[in-house]
């Protein structure tokens, strides 16, 4: 249902879409969706949410050996990578994606649940961080500021690319922003790509 919400959305509008609508291409009755969402903006921001915690659980699954930063590229990675959902419903044409992207995401409904699904997500990516790590999620530093980067990187490189101000995939833009919280931030020397 979340995917069916962010596609319509995209595709006609914030206000084009009612949750009728969404339940219907979804082949469920609006009660039925309203079981699972109290309305389309939490719907749109569960996907976000999904993705996020899909990114501490293949956290936890994978490697224990692999280093922090590369692991948690790769799953961040793997959470692009479109599901059965988005093959039965497909986005249309990339420009368009993007454009419709922005204008859902500009919406003032839609912020509030964006960041209580971010919180959320921040939250059980620190304790994915810990378990990794061996450290506290609640008493440490380390684990909930590696989660907050993450998920501030992720933030930004999905702004540019929304933004289409970089010219870049969200496969381009997420691993380089995570490569630069990874090594410090170095200040550029040049304003090269690291």
């Amino acid at each position: 249902m979340s995917w069916a919400a962010v596609r319509l959305t995209v595709e006609h509008g914030w206000s084009g879409v009612k949750v009728e609508d969404i339940a219907a291409a979804v082949g469920v009755s609006p009660r039925t969706y309203n079981n699972y969402f109290s309305s389309k903006a939490e719907a749109i921001a569960f996907r976000y949410l999904e993705r996020a915690l899909g990114l501490a659980a293949e956290l936890r699954a994978g490697p224990p050996d692999e280093p922090l930063w590369e692991a948690i590229t790769h799953a961040a990675m793997r959470q692009l990578e479109p599901g059965p959902e988005v093959a039965r419903m497909p986005p249309q044409e990339p420009d368009a994606w993007a454009a419709g992207l922005r204008v859902m995401l500009a919406e003032p409904a839609l912020e509030a649940e964006m960041l209580r699904a971010s919180k959320t997500a921040e939250k059980e990516l620190a304790a994915a961080i810990a378990e990794r790590t061996g450290a506290d999620s609640g008493a440490e530093l380390h684990p909930r500021l590696v989660a907050a980067s993450v998920m501030a990187a992720n933030n930004v490189a999905l702004e540019l690319f929304v933004q289409g101000d970089a010219d870049e995939s969200m496969e381009t833009l997420l691993p380089r922003a995570l490569r630069m919280v990874a090594t410090g931030l170095p200040t550029p020397e040049d304003h090269s790509t690291p």
